[in-house]
């Protein structure tokens, strides 16, 4: 652990001030020349990491599977697949990273499995088979239809009738994708096991997909309509509040009972993926300890880059927190479009500067540091499911998960072979070489934001405080038992300013040379600019 003094690290857990740095394992490093990253390739790269100054990396699937979505349809979730390796190189990978400081996070995925899975073979063979109850099965409605009106992610009904025994199975995202029975006990048992599995082998927390979904109506009621959806506009998924299909109440008490496997081993931390409104979003912090560490908080993918839009979502977000609960922020994954290409490349540096100041545990996505931008993929290299399910809506995950682009090699230095999704056209300029031996470049930036939040306790796990602005400005505090930070950011293109009677000095801006720079009274502004201003005592 660098920067924070060792009495502040003893009494905040490292998730709280470190960061967190997502690895899509397919596109990161390819160390085999078959155009797929594996986890010998992330093993490889962790020099880039480790100087980027990151804390921990949560890995997205490696498990066996047949890749009908790219390793969450999980045929063992106790292997790894021979594309990414075995688990002798994964142990390799914890131990080689844990020896840089570097924390491994691994995706869980509860709520289903690969319709491949001997579990799902053994439970369709028959109605009777023991198997039957470890997945939801029902008989047709009246009409012979689907038991309910639930929908997949990925287009349609979530339901599939199985010819053999005359039953539909539940798949809330692709159909061969069959949805766990969580009300079964010996479904639990087994699947709290694999955390175990993994804990015991080094890993130092788990990334829980789709958490809410695990969890359904008992009753298989449907879902309501929603009154805000807009046909032809809204993915259609987002006809329904899915209410009844997830994020149940039970939920809660599954999400305890991971809690207090993860906290049997020390220093691991449980983090739940849910997509929802932040006031429902508050409950799955659990209460006395019971939930996650914390939920993830996707507010800054999903909301318009406005400044006053995004000042009264913090305010509400801090507003909402329940006593004691840590935040954290995300700016991309892979299920959406990159940050670069939903704002610009100018306000890419200031997304960073956002994402970096702001309490709470932020997560980057790889390539944001060297700003990737979305890729776009001609149809008939296409490999996302979710686009051949929905063609032509904009659906698909390909544009956000190309390779990483290392140097202006061939193939941006991801693999010797073909890769698995094509490199951006911008690879010879954007990407880690270069930048990183420029000054002014993205990438170092990034590094240096992440330098000054792990020096000053003031940023990483100091209180926060809003500063009313106007038009394109957002700003706030950071304050901690010895220093004050004011944070100014103009999400805008043209000069502003921020009024006040404000006395420090810039500690960094995203243009570079205003370090030092002393400040009076008014903050002035450039277009695309923010700035950190050490403030006098």
């Amino acid at each position: 652990m660098t920067g924070i003094d060792a009495a502040a690290a003893d009494a905040h857990p490292w998730w709280k001030h470190g960061v967190i740095y997502q690895i899509y394992p397919r596109s990161f490093q390819d160390s085999d020349g078959d155009g797929v990253g594996d986890l010998r390739g992330i093993r490889a790269r962790l020099g880039h990491l480790e100087w980027l100054g990151i804390d921990a990396v949560w890995i997205s699937p490696f498990y066996p599977s047949p890749m009908v979505d790219f390793g969450y349809d999980v045929t063992d979730h106790r292997g790894v697949d021979p594309r990414f390796g075995t688990l002798d190189d994964f142990d390799a990978l914890v131990e080689d990273a844990h020896a840089r400081g570097i924390r491994v996070i691994l995706d869980y995925i509860p709520n289903h499995t690969s319709d491949q899975h001997p579990w799902f073979r053994e439970s369709r063979r028959s109605r009777d088979d023991p198997r039957r109850d470890w997945y939801i099965w029902r008989d047709p409605a009246p009409d012979g239809g689907p038991p309910n009106n639930w929908l997949s992610a990925f287009g349609g009904s979530a339901w599939t009738l199985d010819e053999a025994t005359g039953q539909y199975y539940l798949h809330s995202f692709l159909r061969e994708q069959p949805d766990l029975n969580w009300r079964n006990p010996a479904v639990e048992a087994e699947m709290l096991e694999v955390i175990r599995f993994w804990m015991e082998r080094g890993a130092d927390g788990v990334r829980v997909d789709a958490v809410q979904k695990v969890i359904k109506d008992e009753a298989l009621r449907d879902d309501p309509p929603n009154p805000d959806y807009h046909p032809g506009v809204d993915d259609p998924y987002d006809a329904q509040l899915r209410i009844l299909s997830g994020d149940r109440p039970e939920v809660h008490d599954v999400i305890a009972r991971m809690r207090r496997l993860t906290d049997a081993y020390p220093d691991r931390v449980l983090i739940g993926e849910i997509y929802n409104a932040i006031e429902r979003l508050m409950a799955y912090y659990g209460h006395d300890g019971a939930g996650c560490h914390f939920p993830y908080n996707f507010q800054l993918i999903k909301l318009p880059w406005d400044a006053r839009t995004i000042d009264e979502a913090v305010r509400g977000y801090e507003s909402l927190l329940p006593p004691g609960a840590w935040p954290n922020w995300v700016l991309g994954n892979h299920d959406r479009h990159r940050v670069a290409s939903r704002v610009g490349p100018a306000q890419a540096r200031v997304a960073a500067m956002l994402l970096f100041t702001l309490r709470g545990t932020p997560t980057l996505y790889y390539g944001d540091e060297i700003g990737m931008r979305d890729v776009p993929i001609p149809p008939e290299l296409v490999q996302d499911p979710w686009e051949k399910n929905l063609p032509g809506q904009g659906l698909g995950r390909d544009p956000e998960r190309t390779p990483m682009q290392w140097d202006a090699s061939p193939s941006a230095g991801f693999t010797t072979g073909e890769p698995w999704l094509p490199v951006a056209e911008d690879f010879a300029r954007v990407n880690v070489a270069a930048q990183r031996e420029d000054p002014a470049s993205l990438l170092t930036l990034h590094r240096r934001l992440i330098a000054l939040r792990q020096a000053e306790p003031a940023l990483a796990l100091g209180r926060w405080a809003p500063v009313d602005a106007e038009g394109a400005v957002l700003a706030y505090l950071r304050e901690g038992e010895e220093s004050r930070f004011l944070v100014a950011l103009n999400l805008g293109e043209a000069p502003a300013r921020l009024a006040g009677d404000w006395a420090g000095e810039v500690a960094i801006s995203t243009h570079g040379e205003r370090e030092g720079e002393a400040v009076r009274g008014t903050l002035e502004l450039r277009g695309a600019e923010g700035v950190v201003v050490r403030l006098r005592a």
